[in-house]
């Protein structure tokens, strides 16, 4: 699945015969999951992901977001989008909600 999600692949490519035969013949045993169990699968984790961040959030409380950008030291760029503020303790605290790398034909893909 995550090879099918990075390579920003339609689910129903995975009905493709060619695109099983080279599996199979890796490892004869493999069972492929079918396109709506992929699609299934990746639901069930966005809802997952979504529900964990929002119980990293804080309660009744503002927030500020952030989009922040920066090139890595082997000339990746990358964009991110963060939650800041203040917990209890008035201590600053953040919350990630995307972090992508930047396609330099395309821009950003924030695929949450």
């Amino acid at each position: 699945m995550l090879g099918f999600v990075s390579a920003h692949s339609p689910w129903n490519t995975i009905s493709n015969l060619e695109l099983r035969r080279p599996y199979k013949s890796l490892r004869d045993d493999l069972v492929l999951p079918s396109a709506t169990t992929l699609s299934n699968i990746c639901q069930r984790e966005y809802v997952l992901t979504v529900n964990a961040i929002k119980n990293q959030l804080p309660i009744r409380n503002k927030v500020s977001l952030a989009l922040d950008g920066w090139t890595s030291m082997n000339k990746l760029a990358i964009t991110s989008v963060i939650v800041y503020y203040m917990d209890r303790n008035w201590a600053l605290s953040d919350v990630r909600l995307a972090f992508d790398g930047v396609d330099r034909l395309f821009g950003s893909r924030f695929e949450s």
